[in-house]
Order: C-alpha cells, then structure tokens, then sequence
C-alpha cells in the first residue's frame, strides 16, 4: 500500500515554478507559435480577410495547392543508425554561393498590404539568418531599399517580362547595379490565374473598401492604423497601382513572350540565371541544353494553372534527366523543415518558402518572419539528427519513399517498386 502525507509547501514550490508573464504582446503570441501552421492561425486572427486570403489562396478549386502541401506529407522517411550526429552542417552551396540553410525566401508580391513592414522584414530577415532572399517584380519595396536593409547577404530578383519590354529591361538592369547575384526568370505567369478567393473578397491594389470589408477591420484596428500611419503602398518596380490583382497582371504580363526574351535577358544579366516554373521533364532538359544556370520546379504555389503538376512529385524525373547538368530548387507545398529535408535527400539543390514566410510576417513583422525561420531552422536540424546524416549532402534518396496516391495514369500505383500506394 502506497504510504501518503500531507504535502509540504516548500517541495510544493521547488516542484512548481510559474513562468514570467511577457508583457509584450507581440514576443507572447510569437514565442506560443511552435509550427507554420500555428502561425498561420495567428496571421489569420491579425489579418483582415482580403490580405489573408490572397496570401493563403489559389488558383480556382486550389486543387494544385492542396496536392502539393500533402506530397509532402506522403512520405516515408528512413533514418540510418548509430552515426554521431551531435553537430550537423545546414550548409548548402547555391548558384555560386553559399547558404546556412538548404532553403531561402521566395518571391511575393503585394507583400506590405499583409504588413506594413513587407519586403523590408523579409530581406533584414534573411540576411540575419545566412539565407538569400528574392525580391519580386510586383513587390512593394525597391530594389534599392532591399539592397540597404540586407547589404552583405544574398539578395536575388524574380524577373516578369512585360508588354513595355523596356520596364523589364531597366528592372534587369537595377537588380545588377545593385548588386544582385541571381535572376529569377519567371515563366508560368501568362495571364493571371483566376484566384477565386480574391475576387469574392474584392481584392485590389489600393484596397477597395465596401461593408464586408468595414465590418471584417473592426477587430483588426492594429492592421488600419499600420496601414494608414506608413508609406503609401504601391509597387516599387510598377506605375500602375489600381485594380484587381487579375486586371493588374493582365495589363503588365504579356502572354507573347517566348525562348527569344530569355535569350535577351541572358544577354543583359551579369550573373546567374534560373528559370522559375518549369513543370515538365521536356522543359527542364530543353534549359540545361540552353545552359542555363538552375531551375525552379513550380506551380506558382498553386496560384496559376490549377491541377498542375506537383514539383515534389516531379523532382525525381527531373533529376535523373538534368541533375548533373544544372541545379534544381523546389518551392509550393513547404510547410515543414521536414519537407525541406525529403526535397533535398530526392535530389533538390535548394528550396524556397513563400507562404510559410508570409504567415509569419502576418504574425508579427520581422519578428514574425524571425519566428518562421527559427521555426524551420529546428525542425531541418531535429529530421537531420533523427535520420542520422550530419550534413546536407548526406541525405540521399534512400532516406525517403514517396507514398504515391494515384499514379500519373490515374491507376492506384502498386507496380513501381521505388514508390508505395496509400
């Protein structure tokens, strides 16, 4: 029988230890987010809908969106044994440079009407953490004032080419006087995909105020004073500000551009190159034969063409095919370090977050987008550890199966020995 007592009340105490309450707000709700997913939630409280929703929507039924988060999720990890993993190298090596993480930020656009801090977060962010950030052409910060927020890290610029051919050129142009190392070419980008979501809500650029959206601030008065007490959002690269994001990337995409424009943007840009959109195997072999510098394996995160390809799917293909002859960085689906691990033991040179990214600076501005980082950061080094690889370029494919659904035929895939039906 178990012998009981009264309890002391100085063993109490030794036991039990209160947890000093932070006064700022902003430092509590962020140190209370543990994954992307919580501060998800926390950008979806602070946010009002129209900004929220551009940011976590896609194209039409974001049936490309959908897939390409769960790739990630239909995998089966296998960890090795008994290797001394008790420090690990995040280094990766990335056109032409170095990152102290196999991932870095991806282009936004629109990124101060989330928060007023935008690009500037993202960039100081960055360049805090040893990683490269990409500055969009539709972003809300110039080329030049990313440049001075993040001067001695890795700042790239992700290229629309527009109808005035000349905008693009003198954007290519800043970017290198600036001192950019990488050119993002972006090709998957037409016309405008048709995000449902913005159009329900009546996004635009300046925002359009009507009851919903009066209705839908009241309990965000932090996002309006934010919003009215700083700089007027618009587009740093762009002189049309006004309309709804279709109609916005409507008049400046041109759905005429071809092999030609890349081979003049080729011409202009002093440094390296990559291709941002490939999605097919075809494409990809085409640009290695054209020599260009890296690919980016993406849907636009689903925001484009619904039911695109999923460039996690599509990694291995493509890797076997062109994995020798240039470098492949993946993006769309990132939610997890865990997924940034399985990108890179299938193959990836590096990858790239946009959401993940965008939630967090929804949260709490370049705290935010801090937290994001540190975040990713602990679960790539934990996947590393718990799969014993003590440096990026151990993972291999032998430390991941993807659990495929449905094969590409439509069949439930049973015949492919390197992948496993769920």
């Amino acid at each position: 029988m178990v012998k009981r007592q009264l309890p002391n009340p100085s063993e109490i105490f030794e036991l039990m230890k209160f947890k000093k309450f932070e006064l700022d707000s902003r430092k509590r709700r962020l140190e209370s987010a543990f994954t992307i997913e919580d501060l998800r939630q926390i950008a979806k409280r602070r946010t009002p809908a129209a900004a929220f929703d551009y940011t976590d929507g896609a194209a039409e039924g974001e049936i490309s969106m959908e897939r390409s988060v769960q790739a990630f999720q239909d995998i089966e990890f296998h960890p090795s044994i008994l290797n001394d993993v008790s420090q690990v190298d995040t280094t990766t090596q990335i056109l032409g440079g170095s990152s102290a993480m196999p991932f870095g930020i991806a282009p936004t656009g629109f990124t101060r009407l989330m928060q007023t801090e935008g690009e500037t977060a993202g960039a100081s962010a960055a360049g805090a953490a040893g990683i490269p950030f990409t500055l969009s052409t539709l972003g809300t910060t110039s080329i030049e004032d990313v440049k001075k927020v993040n001067p001695n890290g890795r700042n790239w610029f992700q290229l629309y080419v527009m109808r005035q051919r000349e905008i693009s050129y003198g954007l290519v142009e800043r970017a290198a006087a600036a001192g950019y190392d990488t050119l993002f070419f972006t090709v998957d980008t037409p016309i405008a995909g048709a995000r449902i979501r913005d159009s329900r809500n009546g996004f635009s650029i300046p925002p359009q105020l009507s009851p919903k959206t009066v209705l839908n601030a009241i309990p965000r008065p932090w996002w309006w004073w934010d919003f009215l007490t700083t700089e007027k959002l618009q587009f740093a690269s762009l002189s049309e500000t006004g309309g709804t994001v279709g109609e916005l990337l409507n008049s400046a995409m041109d759905p005429s551009i071809d092999f030609d424009d890349l081979a003049t943007i080729r011409k202009m840009w002093p440094g390296k190159l990559a291709i941002k959109g490939v999605q097919t195997v075809a494409d990809a072999r085409k640009l290695a034969d054209l020599g260009v510098d890296a690919i980016v394996l993406s849907n636009h995160g689903g925001r484009q063409l619904d039911r695109a390809p999923v460039p996690f799917e599509l990694l291995p293909s493509v890797v076997k095919e062109v994995g020798k002859d240039l470098e492949i960085i993946v993006d769309t689906g990132i939610r997890d370090g865990a997924d940034i691990v399985a990108a890179m033991a299938l193959g990836a040179d590096f990858t790239l977050i946009g959401r993940a990214y965008l939630y967090g600076l929804m949260a709490g501005g370049r705290e935010g987008v801090d937290r994001t980082i540190a975040i990713l950061i602990e679960q790539v080094e934990r996947t590393m550890k718990l799969l014993q690889v003590s440096n990026v370029a151990e993972l291999n494919p032998g430390h991941v199966t993807q659990l495929r659904r449905f094969s590409r035929d439509g069949q439930l895939d049973g015949a492919d020995p390197d992948t496993k039906s769920v």
